[in-house]
């Protein structure tokens, strides 16, 4: 019953908006110290005091806080339906749309998010300098009354107006006046509250520097109405074009006022026969005429200097014109030459004004006499609004002897009237009762908030339309931008009344003195229960002594005692009293209230009673409790076992000796009683947890007494299935705890058998062929739950529960039916005993699968990415079956791909499984280690736990479905950063691990069409327009990545059509696969699985896609090589260029017979320089045994470049012999002749090849007697036959890559020339020469 500040909608993507909005303030920075001080110190509080200088901290303070003003230099505008605001500043301009969303805890509440943003200004350097959001009531006859939509109104400085939908489309625009646009101000329809009341039109009004425009509010509202009809139109048909047709209007020039910057339109006002005698005589002297009806006048107040305030009159004239211009004479006001006005505000019953002022004032103004009626001073800055108050009939104090015209409760509600002040200098938002009333609420909200107060509600109603549904509207609002808030102020009716005597007012003050005692720091509590009862009882309405005793209950610093005291105090004394005076609803809260205290006092006993505890049950005894035989109770706690050890992730905890408490206060705030029944409130997970806690964890650790607990909760009036909730939640969130007390089980066994004989828990009617919905919700939490191992154990707590019922249920029956017959024999079967068994088949699968994705290996490689260190979330059997045939496997990919080992490691825990292929492990087993040598005795515990995993889901693990969802997650992973080229290498390795070739192919095309084909066209036109390999920043503006990661990507391009291409051939040697599910698992539903999709793929088509993996191949090698004036698309002709990036599996005109000479030699020329590069790279590691190379291209180990270049060379349409010529000269040159004599038998012409090695030959017999000069050497030259001499000194050596060979070698190349040279050659006797020459030199 006191003044409030109630948040209604929070701000979503407040921060995107400030950084829209205002760029500037995004980093904090000084930009905004242009402005005014943001410290309130820094101006003074006004005239007459002067202003100190801020501490050095706070200047620090200020400038950090410096971006949280931002919304101080916004235009903000927010529509009285709540449905709309806008914020803008200067051309930009943000909508925010309210939409109902639910927060983080979980409560629904309205949220306003970004709808629309983007710049308004049309005219250069126009910027936007008010806006107004109005609500426009439908026509429809189903909702009448009603908003139908919200038309933004925003003003510029170059005088337009122009007006939008709120998704930010331009209705009407309309150049009104040349100067800028000051303050727009709207007035809607509002049914008189009396009979002599004027009834007001709709306006809007737009103030200019010298000029008020104002626009009838029926006309605007049908023209607005057709703009927004037409536009629609426009937009369906495609036609942009649209011609809005010119607004009516009046333009009134305002006279004799220096400056101007806010208005009130008053409204229609008429004087009285002497008001309007006095004005005549006034005007026109003793003679003037007097008409019999008094004229209408519009009136508007204006604030600005000289006047400080100005009055304006104008006579209502009828016209035909749209638009016409008349001057307005300035009639009285309140002349103050130093003060400034700043803003005005008129009241809801435009009666009264506030105005603030540059002195820090705000002034109420009676408009009606023109007169100050009072002051506040000490308010810089100010921003003022108004609420109205409607008393509440019901509430209306009534005494024995009332005189007063309200005293009847059947006169009409009285209004009062609010005015709230926002301080912003000193972060203070207060509520004043006018006009002579005190200030009756104060609240600390900060210094960077926004009052928003509109004035005015829905446009287009009228006095029949009005009268039907009401909206939920807010009279003010406050924005905060750092709390990201909007809230409202409620001021009860009561603050308006000033009598003294108000029993109303006596009330509060007695609550607050009650607030006031229960806050004190240090008191007796004895002294604090005699203090309240003796205020609660005082206290003479019904709804404040709910709302005291409330406040003592809510209350931490009162004890139990007290508080079932006092509850029972007053409880007594609403007892005594007459029935006709007693209030039913505050007696019935008191009754409830103590039920709740006296509940808790009984939880509270019964937890601190400890019982005798027996003896811990065995192994044996909780088998037979939970009615499994004895390896399947081993297998069970093996499970368990592995779970505990792999299982470290955290979860809800409490402190041991604080297990069973819970405050009063909270377990009051938890429940609510209805009907005798106790209900839990909705509220969150870890609270529901801590009500269990309360009740039952001393039950199930086997100190407290579980009959006397259950017995007690179900008299308190609790539902057996609210109980059950709170037992299962409780159970499943205190998984740690539970594994660790191996007797909770048992305990749990006795709680939920309590429970189950609750009359009202098991439906009469339930037989065994049917679902009991108590089962159902027990299996339905267990399905939910991601804490498997408290589920499962639970499970079988419930199954051997129900087994026992049924039993016994069936025993009753077979009594009947046979007496004395054998029933032992016999097994009771049930509809929930079969989902039982499913519902554990699918947990234990849950389990197993949880225990796998918490194993780790041991040791990670060096480098690990952030995307692998992400956690993975929980599973779920919910969760598992909603996530569609593929889930399951698609979880395990998520680990394999977060664990990133060899995917070897798949195969090997698979051909672990099977006996037969034990040979084949220890293969994989030697292949993994030699490949990872970092795979340590962790890898050991995952093959195990993935053994147990492929046995639970033979068909979900299928190793190719493992596979295929492996490479799905890799290469999805690689695509949110390709800079790590190691993941689509992965996916790759993943890939040629299938073996169906179906699935295999459909996988391929699948990646080369989402992930690969869009980043491989862009590398390939980047390559083509640089001509070379480019640069690391042209790679990562084109393609995305840096050159090494763009190098990596090319081979994995490459590799994957080389797969592709195979797979296509395979598949028609073998039958596509049929994808099984486990029986557990055949009603999961959700999306397609990769497998799925991969199936349903066309073929492709074969030559396309080799003519696709020539190019990749083609652009790998220059990348590799770093090659030069090398365009890859000059390697193809038009027909080739063309068919490049299309459908893998469409047919498309490829080259065909013979090319172009010059695309042959530029074919050529590539391979020679490819084979060269090789060759050099061979060299080079060789020399140096560089490491990284296979570091950044691990790929590379099975890749034969001169080989792939020969399989080009036959694709290009290139002799392969040349090819492979070249490749044996390169060898040769470089000294590496043990490779050149394998290489050589590869050469089909071996003659034309021999002839040019003789020439290498040659090149190097010169080099070792021309260029190293020596005794020997001259000698050895004089006695060479001439023609060699001359054939000798016609060789250059610098050709040779390597020219320091040993002689000898150079001996068995010319061997190996003679061999393959016909003696009737020409160059033959050279040959045998040079032998000669070699020989000489040897000797």
């Amino acid at each position: 019953m006191a003044c409030a500040l109630v948040p209604f909608g929070r701000l979503r993507d407040l921060g995107a908006a400030r950084d829209f909005l205002c760029p500037q303030r995004r980093h904090g920075g000084a930009a905004g110290g242009a402005g005014k001080p943001t410290n309130w110190e820094d101006g003074g509080w006004g005239a007459w005091d002067e202003a100190e200088l801020p501490e050095p901290e706070e200047e620090e303070s200020a400038s950090k806080n410096q971006k949280n003003y931002w919304l101080q230099d916004c235009v903000l505008s927010l529509s009285p339906t709540n449905d709309l605001m806008v914020i803008a500043n200067e051309q930009k301009a943000v909508f925010l749309v309210s939409k109902w969303k639910h927060s983080d805890q979980g409560k629904e509440e309205m949220q306003y998010a970004v709808g629309w943003s983007g710049s308004l200004n049309v005219e250069e350097g126009e910027c936007v300098s008010s806006v107004l959001c109005i609500p426009l009531a439908s026509q429809k006859r189903s909702s009448t009354g009603r908003p139908d939509w919200t038309c933004i109104v925003v003003g510029f400085t170059s005088g337009y107006v122009r007006f939008y939908t709120e998704s930010g489309v331009l209705l009407l625009a309309q150049l009104l006046n040349e100067d800028p646009v000051l303050q727009l101000k709207c007035r809607t329809y509002e049914i008189p509250r009396h009979p002599g009341v004027t009834e007001q039109n709709e306006e809007l009004s737009i103030l200019y520097p010298a000029a008020i425009v104002t626009i009838d509010g029926f006309s605007l509202f049908q023209s607005l109405r057709a703009c927004r009809n037409q536009v629609a139109r426009a937009a369906a048909s495609g036609n942009e074009n649209v011609q809005p047709p010119p607004l009516a209007y009046k333009k009134w020039g305002l006279q004799d006022v220096d400056t101007i910057v806010d208005h009130a339109s008053i409204g229609i006002m008429t004087l009285c026969p002497f008001d309007q005698m006095k004005t005549a005589s006034n005007i026109g002297g003793y003679n003037a005429a007097i008409k019999n009806s008094p004229p209408a006048m519009s009136q508007y107040v204006t604030v600005g200097s000289n006047p400080f305030t100005g009055f304006f009159f104008a006579l209502e004239v009828c016209t035909t014109k749209l638009t016409f211009c008349f001057s307005l004479i300035f009639r009285f006001g309140l002349p103050d030459s130093r003060r400034h006005g700043e803003r005005i505000c008129l009241s809801p019953c435009n009666t009264l004004a506030a105005v603030t002022d540059d002195f820090g004032r705000v002034i109420l103004l009676d408009v009606t006499r023109g007169l100050a009626v009072r002051m506040w001073k000490g308010y810089r800055d100010a921003e003022v609004g108004w609420i109205q108050t409607v008393e509440d009939l019901h509430e209306r104090e009534t005494e024995k002897v009332d005189y007063s015209p309200f005293g009847n409760a059947q006169c009409p509600s009285r209004v009062a009237q609010f005015l709230v002040i926002y301080a912003p200098r000193r972060g203070i938002l207060e509520v004043w009762s006018t006009q002579q009333g005190p200030r009756v609420g104060a609240f600390n909200v900060g210094k960077h908030c926004r009052l928003l107060y509109p004035g005015y509600k829905i446009m287009g109603l009228n006095n029949v339309t009005s009268q039907g549904w009401q909206p939920q509207t807010y009279q003010i609002c406050l924005v905060d931008p750092v709390a990201g808030s909007v809230k409202t102020v409620h001021v009860p009716f009561h603050f308006a009344l000033s009598d003294k005597k108000s029993e109303r007012a006596k009330d509060m003050h007695l609550v607050k003195k009650l607030n006031v005692l229960l806050k004190a720091k240090a008191s007796d509590p004895d002294s604090i229960e005699a203090e309240a009862k003796e205020l609660i009882l005082d206290i003479k309405y019904p709804a404040t002594k709910k709302q005291a005793l409330e406040s003592i209950l809510t209350s931490e610093r009162v004890p139990l005692s007290s508080l079932t005291n006092i509850t029972q105090t007053l409880m007594d004394n609403l007892e005594k009293q007459e029935l006709e005076c007693v209030d039913e609803g505050l007696l019935q809260f008191c009754a409830n209230k103590l039920k709740l205290l006296h509940l808790y006092e009984l939880v509270s006993k019964l937890n601190s009673q400890s019982i005798q505890e027996d003896t811990k049950p065995s192994e044996n005894d909780l088998a037979k409790l939970l009615r499994l035989e004895e390896k399947d109770f081993q297998r069970l706690q093996t499970l368990l076992e592995n779970y505990k050890k792999e299982n470290t992730q955290t979860s809800v905890q409490f402190a041991d000796e604080n297990d069973d408490v819970l405050s009063v206060k909270m377990f009051l705030e938890y429940l609510e009683y209805e009907k005798d029944v106790i209900n839990v409130k909705n509220m969150e997970d870890s609270k529901y947890v801590a009500l269990g806690n309360f009740f039952f964890w001393k039950c199930l650790c086997g100190e407290s007494s579980a009959e006397e607990m259950c017995h007690a909760l179900e008299s308190a009036g609790f539902s057996p299935q609210v109980l059950l909730s709170l037992l299962l939640n409780l159970w499943l969130s205190r998984e740690k705890d539970i594994l660790e007390k191996q007797d909770s089980t048992s305990c749990l066994y006795t709680m939920l058998s309590l429970l189950s004989k609750m009359k009202v828990a098991i439906d009469e009617s339930w037989d065994t062929q049917s679902v009991s919905p108590w089962w159902q919700q027990m299996r339905t939490a267990c399905i939910q739950s991601e804490n498997n191992a408290a589920a499962l154990l639970s499970a079988h707590v419930g199954n051997s529960v129900t087994a026992q019922i049924i039993d016994s249920v069936t025993e009753k029956k077979f009594s009947q039916i046979i007496v004395g017959s054998d029933t032992e024999s016999w097994e009771a079967l049930s509809l929930d005993a079969e989902y039982w068994q499913l519902l554990l088949k699918q947990l234990e699968d849950c389990l197993i699968l949880q225990t796998l994705l918490h194993s780790q290996v041991s040791k990670r490689p060096k480098k690990v990415s952030s995307l692998q260190t992400e956690p993975l979330g929980r599973i779920s059997v919910k969760k598992l079956l909603e996530g569609g045939k593929g889930g399951i496997a698609d979880t395990v990919a998520k680990w394999v791909f977060k664990q990133g080992f060899n995917p070897l490691v798949l195969n090997l825990a698979q051909h672990r499984n099977n006996t037969e292929s034990t040979e084949e492990a220890a293969e994989l087993h030697t292949n993994i280690f030699l490949e990872e040598p970092e795979a340590d005795e962790g890898l050991e515990t995952i093959l195990e736990l993935l053994q147990l995993a492929y046995q639970q889901f033979p068909c979900s693990l299928e190793l190719d479905v493992l596979h295929a969802h492996c490479c799905w997650e890799y290469v999805v992973q690689w695509n949110k950063d390709p800079e790590e080229a190691c993941f689509l290498i992965r996916s790759i390795d993943h890939l040629r691990c299938i073996v169906n070739a179906h699935v295999q192919h459909g996988i391929a095309l699948m990646m080369w069409n989402t992930f690969i084909v869009k980043r491989l066209s862009s590398a390939t036109y980047l390559m083509d327009k640089v001509g070379k390999a480019p640069k690391d920043r042209l790679c990562r503006r084109d393609v995305g990545m840096g050159d090494t990661a763009m190098t990596a990507f090319l081979g994995c391009c490459s590799d994957l059509l080389q797969t592709l291409l195979e797979a296509d051939v395979s598949s028609d040697e073998m039958q596509a696969p049929v994808l099984d599910t486990e029986d557990a698992w055949m009603s999961v539903e959700g999306p397609v699985s990769i497998v799925e999709l991969a199936l349903e793929q066309k073929r492709i088509h074969y030559p396309l896609v080799e003519h696709q993996f020539v190019l990749c191949t083609i652009l790998y090698a220059i990348m590799r090589f770093s090659l030069k004036s090398v365009k890859p698309l000059s390697l193809f002709d038009s027909k080739g260029k063309n068919a490049f990036f299309k459908d893998l599996t469409s047919i498309q005109l490829l080259p065909s017979g013979d090319m172009d000479q010059s695309v042959l030699s530029i074919r050529q020329q590539f391979l020679i320089k490819v084979v060269s590069a090789a060759v050099q790279k061979l060299c080079s590691s060789q020399k140096t045994k560089e490491v990284s190379e296979d570091e950044l291209f691990p790929f590379e180990k099975a890749r034969n470049w001169p080989t792939l270049a020969v399989d080009l060379a036959q694709y290009l349409q290139i002799c392969e012999d040349v090819v492979r010529r070249h490749y044996v000269c390169e060898l040769y040159s470089y000294g590496m002749d043990h490779l050149g004599e394998e290489a050589f038998l590869q050469v089909t012409d071996k003659e034309v090849l021999a002839s040019q090695l003789l020439i290498l030959a040659g090149q190097r017999l010169a080099f070792s007697l021309l260029h190293v000069q020596t005794k020997e050497s001259v000698e050895l030259l004089a006695r060479l036959p001439p023609t060699l001499c001359t054939w000798l000194k016609a060789m250059d050596p610098q050709e040779l890559q390597n020219v320091e060979v040993p002689i000898a070698t150079t001996a068995k190349l010319i061997n190996r020339v003679i061999e393959n040279l016909p003696e009737n050659h020409g160059q033959y006797s050279l040959a045998l020469n040079l032998i000669e020459a070699v020989e000489a030199i040897s000797s």
